[in-house]
Formats: C-alpha cells, structure tokens, sequence
C-alpha cells in the first residue's frame, strides 16, 4: 500500500489510478524503458482515389459484374463487398470473339435495312399496287408498313365517278406522295398531284419550243375568257384576243394560243391568241422572201408596213439608195408595199424590210416607183443571187 506521504509515481499519475508494481528481476543489461501501452488508435481515413479505384475491375465483363445466373442456381446479386483490401486474384479476361464467331452476313445486313426503309417522304414518287377501294378513297400498297390512302378528289384529273371501276384491285399505279406518314405509319398519296406535275413539266416544254396550241374556251369573264390546256386552267385576256370586244361569244371554239406567262409554283397559266397569230404568221416567212403590204403608219425612222397580222419595219436607210428629203416622196399611209425580208425575229416579233434591193440603180425608187413595185418578183430573186454571193465571200 502506498503511504500518503510516498510521491505518486508518473506512472499512476498518467493512468490516473495506482498501479501495482510487479518485482522486479535484476537486469542483465540495462533496459530500454517500455512506453505504456496506448489505446488502439481509430484507422486512418482514406482518400476519394482508394474509395473510388477501379483498378480491381479491369478487364472484367458484364456477366463478371452481374453474378452468376439465378435460373441456374446461381446468385446475381453481385459480388459481396469486400472489406479488406482489394483481392489478389487476377480477373478474368474478357473472351475475345471475332466477327466470324457470329451467324451473320451482309445479306442479312442488307435485309434489315430493307425493313426499316422509310417510305413517305413528302414529293416523292412511287409506284404501288390498289389493295383497296373505298367511297371516300384508295388504299394503296407503296411498301410502307402501312399502305397509302388516296382521298377520292386527288384519284386524277377531272371528276372520276366511280373509283371502282377506275382502280381495280391488283392495279399498279404512280402516284406522288403530299403528306407524310401519321401515328399509325399511313402516307397520303395523290394521282391528281403527279398529273399536274406532268402537264406543268409538259407545257413548260411547249413553251420552251415556241408552239402555237389548240384550246377549247370553256368559259369567261370581265377580264377575258377560261380555256382547259393539258389539264391545266389557261386564262387569255380580252387584250390577247383577235376578237376581244366581244369576248363571250368565243365560249365553245377551239383558237390557237401561245404562251405569255407558265408559272407552276403561282399556278399561272396566260395565253395569247394575238401572239399565236403572230407566231403562226412567222413560221410562214424566211429572210430574202418578197412579202407585201400596207403601209399602216409613218415614222419618222421609217414606215410601219402591215403584212397581214403583223408588221414590218422598212426603215429609212433601206428604202432606196438615193437622197430622200422626205419619206412621203416614196410611199404615205395606206399605199401598197413589196419589200423584201431582211431579218427577222420572232422572239421580239420584229420584221426588217428592204426596198432599196429592188433597185437597178441606186434612186430608181425616186424616179420610178411603179416600174420597181411592177418588176418586184424578178428583181427580188437578182437580190437574193446577190446576197448569197455577198454571204460567200463574207464566209
């Protein structure tokens, strides 16, 4: 027992309490003083890179992560979580496969991508084959997962009756798609669409060409009269007619027309009744032929001569190759005129006329106008051996 007086040893002191002393043998050796045993110490935190290290799972698969196959008495649970630290075991290696391990081919590749084709792209053409008829439309099979529906008023142009009669089933048909697939993967088509497509590229054509074509006028109105041209609706105003002041009586002739204005985006279609006759008037003439006319008007460049439909130009320089003072010393309004055909063109509606080519001498004209006018047919074909031997030796 530890007397009152007795100084507490430092060992009791950091116990706070006495401790026994056991007896002491006598050492050997001096002794290294032993520290007294300290409490264990908590383990030392770790970091996010320990926490977090993937280290241990490459190279794993799926199937290592998941755990064995429950349906074969395994537990797919997952793996149970170590503790200590990471397992020494190596993990297994993923099995290497090539592409050949594989039942496929590129064949099959092809298929698939047959399959899932899309087809309804808005303007697109395709052909399919009538699966179906209803009163209100066709259905028709374009090799969608759902077969395309035609409404009764997009099956052609004009009014069709009876649908049945007009799509049997098993028809093959060209139609143009207008709206793409819905929920249920079904595309509106149109026959009528592709038509009008068809005529526009058509009379886009003629026009291109230059053709004077025949038209039936099925209708009018204050601005002139309505016409059908390949399906299409032609409108002539009253200024492009022959006979436009008394336009309405035309309803129910065929007239030739050519083209003013052919815009498929606007849908407008305008005619010309007077451009056809001028057109049709051109055809008919060649230059170096005689024509003859009336003078309709006096310019101060020159006479303006009617030729039946349309005019020619005889210009001053090319009435005669004397000295004019005055132009109404040759020719005035409304007297007869055989010129020959210098130029022409249609594209402008421009013809160029020349008299001075008549001539034996330069200012014959002047002098003797009726003799000229008289011997016009001999003198033009001398004119005409001259001009080829000028385009010869200009060539």
């Amino acid at each position: 027992m530890i007397k009152k007086d007795e100084p507490r040893s430092a060992e009791a002191e950091a116990g706070g309490e006495a401790l026994a002393t056991p007896p002491a043998a006598p050492p050997a050796q001096p002794q290294v003083p032993v520290a007294p045993a300290a409490a264990a110490a908590p383990a030392p935190r770790r970091s996010d890179d320990e926490l977090f290290d993937l280290g241990e799972m490459a190279g794993m698969t799926m199937a290592d992560l998941l755990g064995p196959d429950p349906g074969r008495g395994g537990n797919r649970g997952g793996r149970a979580k170590a503790a200590g630290p990471a397992p020494t075991t190596a993990a297994p290696s993923p099995v290497s496969r090539s592409v050949d391990d594989f039942d496929f081919d590129e064949e099959t590749f092809l298929a698939a991508l047959d399959e899932l084709d899309f087809v309804g792209t808005t303007g697109e053409v395709v052909t399919g084959t009538v699966i179906g008829v209803e009163s209100d439309g066709v259905y028709v099979d374009i090799g969608g997962k759902a077969p395309g529906f035609m409404p009764k008023k997009e099956a052609g142009l004009g009014v069709i009756t009876n649908l049945k009669e007009r799509f049997p089933n098993g028809t093959s048909v060209e139609v143009l798609v207008t709206r793409e697939q819905n929920a249920d993967g079904m595309v509106t088509i149109s026959a009528r669409a592709l038509a009008l497509r068809h005529s526009w590229e058509k009379v886009r054509g003629l026009e291109k060409d230059g053709k004077v074509v025949q038209v039936k006028v099925n209708g009018f109105n204050r601005g002139g009269v309505t016409c059908d041209l390949e399906g299409l609706r032609g409108f002539i105003p009253r200024s492009q007619l022959q006979e436009g002041e008394n336009h309405e009586a035309l309803v129910g002739k065929t007239i030739g027309v050519t083209f003013l204005e052919v815009n498929p985006d606007t849908r407008k279609l305008v005619l010309s009744e007077k451009k056809a006759a001028t057109a049709a008037r051109f055809a008919e003439l060649e230059v170096g032929q005689l024509v003859e006319g009336q003078v309709v008007s006096v310019k101060p460049y020159g006479f303006f001569v009617d030729l039946g439909g349309i005019s020619g130009l005889l210009h001053q320089r090319s009435i005669s190759g004397g000295q004019l003072r005055d132009l109404r010393e040759v020719f005035d309004q409304g007297d007869r005129v055989r010129a020959l055909i210098t130029d022409l063109d249609p594209g402008r509606g421009r013809i160029a006329l020349n008299t001075a080519l008549l001539e034996g001498q330069p200012g014959e004209l002047l002098i003797e106008k009726e003799k000229v006018m008289a011997e016009a047919e001999d003198r033009a074909n001398r004119a005409r051996s001259l001009l080829r031997q000028q385009e010869q030796q200009a060539g």
